[in-house]
Order: C-alpha cells, then structure tokens, then sequence
C-alpha cells in the first residue's frame, strides 16, 4: 500500500466568525492524483494555502513527507513542491524567460530547466517575448513551468486549465500522466469536472468547510444512488420497449421518433439490459453513467 505523501488531522481555520475549514482530516498518498472539487467558499483554497504553508491552521496538524508544515524543515522541503495559483501575477516588464529564471533562483534550482519547460509548455517561439504581450492561455502555460521548476514531487494545481484552449487542455493533462509514471503526487482543484473525472485516482469533496465526502468516482456513484440513462434506436413500436420492461422499476421512459430514453437505477441495471438486448429491432443501444457533475450536484443538494 502507498504510503502518504501529505496527512490532514482535524484541521480548521477561522477568519474571525467564519470557519473556512472545519475539522478536515484526509491522507493523500504518493503518487496519486486527486481531485480536490466543491462549490465556491467551500474551503478549497483555504485548504490549498494551509498545505503550502502560507497560512497556518487555526487547530490541527498538516505534515508533508512526514515534515509539519512551517519551520525551517519545512521550508527545505517546499523546494520539492510546485504550486500553480488560479490567479496568476507576472512582472509585466520581464520575458517568459526571465520569469522563469527568476523563479528558479527563487527556488534554488538550476537555470537550465527554464528554456526546456518553455519548450514543453508549447512557449519557446514566445521566451524573448515580455509577460505583458501572453495571452491569457500563455500565461496559464508559463504559470504551469514554473510549477514544474526543481522538478517537483508534490504539485498543487489551482484550477489549472483556466484560459487554455482544447490543444491546451490535451497536452496539459499529457505532462500529468507523465508526471504520474514517475510517482508525482497532484492535487488538483477544477470546476470544469468532466475534465478531471477520468484523470484522478480519488475525489475529495468539499462543504461548507467540511470534507463532505472521499472516493474513488465510482465509489461516489455509488454512494449517491444517482440513475443511470440507456439511449435506444430501434425499429417498431416503443409499446414493445414498455411490455419488455414491465416489473422493473423505472425512473422514466421517454419515447420519440424512433428514440428510447430510460432512466433507471444501478442495482435494475443488469436484468434491463438483458430484456433489451432480447429484443427484435434494436438498433443501437448507449448506457451513460452518472457524470462527475451529477454526482457533485447529487452531493451539493
């Protein structure tokens, strides 16, 4: 079993009146990548900062590789961290390659990762360009070099396909696989979850504060007993459709020019397949899962 690259125990924080986190404890393990999601004012960012250590928990404990957050260890160890905020700020006057070896003397690490990753990130044509003259998907691609700088083994990605076009998006999630064969733990924050929802090994979500629920996508599926949706094109009357599923509950069944729509839920899943594949003029058949977004809007209710 995977041992934890980052451990949470009973960790809050206040500002003031107000409990942006609320007793969360959570153990993320070396080289997993997990999907950190919730609504706006859910604790995420506030969760993010505290495991940077760039604001303190009010109660709790953090450690990262066994080290507590804050501290001159700590600090060492932060070296082996890459952090991409959701808000990006760059010296305006400086070019993508000067940002770079800025923050690698930031960082302590060598000068000459930083042509290499604007190279990877698809922005060398740019690296004499200044800042003030990226688009807000060049940005977003010098954001995630600098994460990258000192070859880290821990990243924290704030919402990290923000600005980036559907090129973008591809390549971005093709450097995390790679970073996932060479055991990069990622934790990852994105409201567009459709993105992330074949990319995480585990989902953490968050509410009100609180870790509302912890699993794997399938694990969330299933604890939230959403219904699942079969698509039908067949020939001939949908009556056919009806008779052959009668005694099994069903949520809906909606039938339109030759078109079948049936929402049923997961434990009726197998015997209404099998009556549907059984019968005479089936053309297609598609069976759709709940997504990641109805299970967090299943959780958010």
């Amino acid at each position: 079993m995977a041992s934890n690259a980052i451990e949470i125990r009973e960790v809050s924080r206040r500002f003031g009146p107000v409990c942006a986190v609320d007793g969360v404890s959570l153990d993320i393990f070396e080289g997993e990548t997990l999907g950190l999601i919730g609504h706006n004012g859910a604790g995420k960012s506030t969760l993010f900062k505290m495991m940077l250590g760039l604001i303190p928990p009010s109660s709790g404990q953090i450690l990262i590789q066994g080290t507590q957050v804050h501290g001159a260890a700590f600090r060492a160890l932060r070296r082996a961290i890459g952090y991409l905020p959701e808000n990006l700020a760059f010296y305006e006057n400086l070019t993508g390659l000067e940002t770079l070896r800025f923050f690698a003397r930031l960082k302590g690490c060598g000068q000459e990762q930083c042509m290499a990753l604007l190279k990877k990130l698809g922005l060398e044509h740019a690296a004499n360009r200044r800042v003030d003259g990226y688009s807000k998907g060049m940005r977003q691609r010098l954001g995630f070099a600098q994460a990258l700088l000192g070859s880290p083994r821990i990243l924290f990605l704030d919402e990290p396909t923000n600005g980036l076009d559907p090129e973008g998006i591809r390549e971005f999630y093709d450097i995390l696989g790679e970073l996932k064969q060479t055991g990069v733990t990622v934790i990852i924050t994105s409201h567009i979850l459709f993105e992330i929802q074949e990319r995480v090994q585990r989902l953490a979500v968050m509410k009100s504060g609180k870790l509302h629920a912890l699993g794997t996508v399938q694990q969330l599926r299933e604890e939230v007993n959403l219904p699942l949706t079969v698509h039908l094109r067949l020939s001939g009357s949908p009556q056919r459709v009806r008779d052959a599923l009668a005694g099994i509950p069903l949520e809906s069944l909606e039938a339109q020019d030759g078109h079948v729509m049936i929402r049923c839920m997961h434990q009726h899943r197998m015997e209404l397949l099998r009556r549907l594949y059984a019968l005479e003029g089936l053309d297609d058949i598609t069976v759709r899962e709940p997504s990641l977004e109805d299970i967090f809007l299943g959780y958010a209710a």
